[in-house]
């Protein structure tokens, strides 16, 4: 049995291979193998959602172990929204499963003739007629997935309607509330007839040294029983952010004008915890039980129920579009799960929507602050009618009919940023240029240094230094794969010791940093041959040229950003931008 699947949807066939050995000591694991099968398969011709895209998924070698923070999976693509790199990652039960069928890497081409879905076991892939499920929300589609499936822990990962009809922010979904979210992996399971994959298996999960890895794991649940940050996400999960960004200034309001949205408290953890019923979840083997499920007991949302709402979504929804309303941001994310969106894209497509109905540029009228136009407009996109048929193809195209637009629009390479003010928290506004797949929060989460004063958020003169090391050792987390929440617990010696307790190398810290630098390089490669190069990496103007309308008027400068950007090439040894003075 080879450890790589290749599923040709076309034909309906499959070939197992074998990754090279080299090819993991080299690259460590998903994000540095998946990210090299994307360059070395999918050409900078490819159309995102033509049968010669590929949807490249990657275990990592971890899932299935005890170690904590490892149940997570990834997938990369070529991003309908950005027409360059994609990556996501997602927690919830699909990992181990996958981890259990014994590939490493799953790779799905081609196009099939009509709507279907994999079962993918260590038997190798069946395919299943989806054509039934066709029209079904996440939701219902997941359910009747795993009511087919004998195997017992099977899980599925599915797309909603907005995958079906090439939304090009549509997620896919696990779990329900867990997704894979950014840049479109929705619209690419769509484009291919794929409805789903449902993953099972039974094979054990072995690491190369199994003796250092147990005791890595034993002293990573002992570090973190007195730990503040697994207490605090014990707490409030990842809602506590509502209270902390608003308490800088930096929590993204009124469509990127403030950073302070008036009634806060309406949103926070305290109010869910007090009105809402909420109930602890996890995903195995954590401690950090920061999955939030939460109830409507009162009210027109009565009786409705869900995961979250997530700190991104309380700020597309709470801040951007001003709704101060938690049980109506959680019938937002409803909506979006069950339709299958992005709502970070989703929500600041509705806020500009809002700006743009403020401005006279289209003809729905819509308000900040009320969430039926929000939750119709979000419907619009998800299903492709009326004016959600031109928003639904992203924030690129929206400039392009709307020409007004341009500049006001925040976004990089076409993705919109998640919720960090870039004029108070300078790291971020660099983070958001420099990721390879757009305005990505994730890829260093420069916000936890800035918060933490180990860099004066105002300031930019340090900041690519930082913005390296975070981004590189969270680039062999990716490797591994280790949730975010994880980071605080997962130092450069800790991670260090366990690659090589996993994968079997003996690296260095400095080894380490050299393959995250090489694995960064070739995503930018990849980019930079679809054409997306140093021109793209930098916020419109509505950023860098207005400064917020609160009272400290903050700003970020194009010539601080753009100094920022070319310190940072000079770190990584790419060609230089230009400066601007």
């Amino acid at each position: 049995m080879g450890d790589l699947l290749r599923i040709d949807l076309t034909t309906r066939t499959s070939a197992q291979e074998t990754v090279p050995p080299e090819l993991i000591k080299e690259l460590i694991g998903p994000k540095g193998i998946g990210t090299y099968y994307l360059r070395n398969e999918v050409g900078p011709e490819v159309d995102p959602l033509s049968p010669q895209a590929k949807l490249i998924f990657v275990s990592g070698p971890m899932a299935g172990t005890a170690m904590l923070g490892s149940n997570r999976y990834s997938l990369y693509y070529v991003s309908p929204l950005t027409n360059g790199y994609g990556e996501c990652y997602a927690g919830g039960n699909v990992a181990p499963q996958f981890a259990k069928t014994g590939f490493k890497v799953v790779i799905v081409e081609g196009q099939a003739d009509a709507p279907v879905y994999l079962e993918i076991s260590e038997a190798g892939v069946e395919f299943h007629s989806a054509a039934d499920l066709w029209g079904l929300d996440a939701f219902e589609t997941e359910d009747k997935i795993l009511e087919r499936t004998a195997h017992k822990r099977a899980q599925a990962c599915v797309i909603g309607p907005a995958g079906e009809k090439l939304v090009r922010f549509a997620c896919v979904n696990n779990d329900y509330w867990h997704q894979l979210g950014r840049g479109g992996p929705g619209a690419v399971f769509g484009s291919k007839n794929l409805k789903g994959i449902v993953w099972h298996g039974d094979q054990k999960v072995e690491v190369a040294r199994p003796d250092d890895f147990k005791a890595l794991v034993r002293d990573m649940v002992e570090r973190s029983k007195d730990d503040p940050g697994v207490a605090a996400y014990q707490r409030g999960g990842t809602l506590n952010m509502v209270r902390t960004m608003n308490g800088a200034n930096a929590f993204p309001t009124r469509y990127w004008r403030k950073g302070t949205v008036d009634g806060f408290e309406k949103i926070s953890v305290e109010t869910m915890l007090e009105k809402h019923g909420t109930r602890t979840e996890v995903c195995p083997p954590c401690v950090m039980k920061c999955v939030k499920h939460n109830f409507v007991f009162e009210g027109r949302h009565k009786g409705l129920e869900c995961e979250g709402p997530e700190y991104e979504t309380a700020y597309v929804f709470g801040g951007l579009c001003e709704i101060v309303d938690f049980a109506e941001i959680m019938w937002l994310n409803d909506i979006c799960d069950r339709l299958g969106v992005d709502t970070i894209t989703a929500g600041n497509l509705c806020a500009l929507a809002i700006e743009a109905s403020h401005r006279g540029l289209i003809d729905e009228k819509m308000e900040f602050g009320d969430p039926d136009c929000v939750a119709e407009f979000l419907r619009k996109m998800a299903l492709r009618e009326g004016i959600g048929d031109v928003w639904a193809e992203g924030v690129l195209r929206v400039e392009k009919e709307i020409p007004e637009l341009k500049g006001v629009a925040v976004h990089c390479k076409g993705m919109e940023p998640a919720g960090y003010e870039p004029r108070v928290m300078k790291g971020m506004g660099l983070g958001f240029a420099v990721t390879a797949r757009g305005a990505c929060h994730l890829r260093a989460t420069m916000y936890k240094p800035e918060l933490m004063g180990l860099t004066d958020p105002r300031a930019w003169e340090d900041k690519a230094p930082v913005y390296c090391d975070w981004e590189d050792r969270l680039t062999i987390m990716d490797c591994l794969i280790y949730c975010r929440f994880y980071r605080d617990l997962v130092t450069w010696p800790y991670i260090t010791q366990v690659v090589n307790a996993t994968v079997g190398t003996d690296y260095t810290e400095e080894d380490l940093h050299r393959v995250a630098n090489r694995i960064v390089t070739m995503t930018h490669d990849f980019n930079a041959a679809r054409g997306i190069g140093r021109e793209s990496e930098t916020l419109p103007e509505w950023v860098t040229d207005k400064p917020m309308e609160d009272e400290n008027g903050y700003d970020l400068p194009q010539s601080e950003l753009a100094a920022m950007v070319a310190h940072y090439y000079r770190i990584r040894g790419w060609a230089e931008p230009a400066e601007v003075a």
